[in-house]
């Protein structure tokens, strides 16, 4: 459960950071929690792919917020369109 915890809040953290960085407006706890969750596993598979391993909670959080920076891009790129 405390890993659980932690989890949300490294993602909510890394959502933050990355919506800040993307200039990418308000989105909510609820929004970055989830932007940051999901870049937390798309940016674990591309430091995977790429060799590399995270250690330690920097790590981790800087791995969620590039993931979170990739998941803002794509959703810009293609999403809809007004």
């Amino acid at each position: 459960m405390f890993s659980l915890i932690w989890f949300l809040l490294i993602g909510l953290l890394a959502g933050w950071l990355a919506t800040k960085f993307m200039e990418a407006g308000q989105a909510g706890v609820l929004g970055m929690m989830v932007v940051g969750v999901l870049g937390s596993f798309v940016g674990g598979l591309l430091f995977r792919l790429l060799g590399f391993e995270k250690v330690g909670f920097p790590a981790t959080l800087v791995t969620a917020t590039v993931g979170a920076v990739i998941c803002i891009a794509a959703i810009r790129y293609f999403g809809p369109k007004f």
